[in-house]
C-alpha cells in the first residue's frame, strides 16, 4: 500500500472518525475515503492539500512519510528542509522556465507545488550559459519598489533549496503566504525561527520583516528582461564635475606620497 493510504487511515482513526465522519468532513463521498485507504485510487491535489492541511501537515509529508505513534515531523522553518519542487520539460527532457506572470501571481501561492498548474503557465528557455544549471523560473514584477529595475520588468530566478544560503545584500524572489510575489534584497541571513529582513532598492520604501514560517519558497535573481531601456546618461552638472575633480586630485595626491 502507498504512504498515501496507510497514513490517511491512521490519521483517520487516530482522530476518530469513521469514513463516513471523514468524508462528510471533507464534503465528499464515503466510498471515495474507501477508495483512498484500500489504495485502488489517489486523491487529486485539491483535496489533498485539504486533507493534509486538516491533520497540520505538509503536503510532502503526508505523501512521502510513513506516519505512526512513533513519527515526528520536521521542524516546519527549517532552511534545509526538503521541499517538493514541481517543474515541466521540454521534448528533450529539458528544464523550462516556467513565466509567473501578474495576473498568476496570486494562483501561484495555491498551485506552486501542482505538476498540473506549473504545466499550464507560459514557458520559455534561453541559451545562456548562466542558465544552464540549476531549475529557474520567471516571476513578473509591478511597482517600482526596485528601482531601477521598471515595473513590469521580469526577474529570472535559481531555486534556492537551502535557504540557510540566503546572503546579504543580494535581490531575491521570495514566496510567502502573507506578502505573495515579492522581489527584494535580504537585509540579513535567513535563520531558523527568525524573521527575515527584505529591502527595497527604492528608498522611498520601508524595509520590512517576514517571518521564516510564512516564506514558502525563495529564488535567487540571476538575470532580467525588461521592455524598457535605460536613459541617456544626464550631462554633468557644476557639482558633479567639482566632485570629480576632487576625486582625481585626491587620487593624484596619493599617487604622489607612493
Amino acid at each position: 500500500m502507498s504512504n498515501i493510504s496507510n497514513n490517511l487511515k491512521y490519521l483517520r482513526k487516530k482522530k476518530g472518525h469513521t469514513q463516513q465522519n471523514f468524508a462528510d468532513i471533507m464534503e465528499i463521498k464515503r466510498s471515495l475515503i474507501g477508495a483512498y485507504e484500500e489504495d485502488r485510487a489517489e486523491p487529486k491535489y485539491e483535496l489533498l492539500k485539504k486533507i493534509a492541511e486538516y491533520f497540520d501537515l505538509t503536503i510532502d509529508e503526508f505523501i512521502n512519510e510513513k506516519i505512526s505513534d512513533s513519527w515526528k515531523p520536521k521542524p516546519k522553518s527549517s532552511g534545509s528542509n526538503l521541499r517538493v519542487l514541481s517543474i515541466s520539460v521540454d521534448q528533450n527532457d529539458k528544464e523550462n522556465i516556467e513565466l509567473v506572470p501578474v495576473k498568476a501571481s496570486a494562483g501561484y501561492l495555491n498551485g506552486f507545488s501542482d505538476p498540473q498548474y506549473i504545466s499550464d503557465l507560459p514557458k520559455f528557455q534561453l541559451p545562456l550559459a548562466a542558465l544552464r544549471q540549476g531549475t529557474f523560473r520567471a516571476f513578473e514584477i509591478m511597482g517600482d519598489s526596485m528601482l531601477p529595475v521598471q515595473p513590469g520588468s521580469v526577474i529570472i530566478g535559481e531555486y534556492l533549496d537551502n535557504w540557510n544560503e540566503v546572503k546579504t545584500g543580494e535581490t531575491y524572489v521570495v514566496i510567502s503566504k502573507n506578502e505573495g510575489v515579492v522581489y527584494k534584497r535580504a537585509g540579513n541571513r535567513f535563520k531558523e525561527n527568525k524573521d527575515l529582513k527584505l529591502i527595497s532598492d527604492n528608498k522611498v520604501y520601508d524595509p520590512y520583516t517576514i517571518a521564516a514560517d510564512d516564506i514558502l519558497e525563495i529564488w535567487r535573481a540571476k538575470a532580467y528582461i525588461s521592455t524598457s531601456l535605460p536613459e541617456p546618461a544626464p550631462d554633468p552638472t557644476m557639482e558633479t564635475l567639482t566632485q570629480m575633480m576632487a576625486q582625481m586630485q585626491k587620487s593624484i595626491s596619493q599617487l604622489n606620497k607612493n
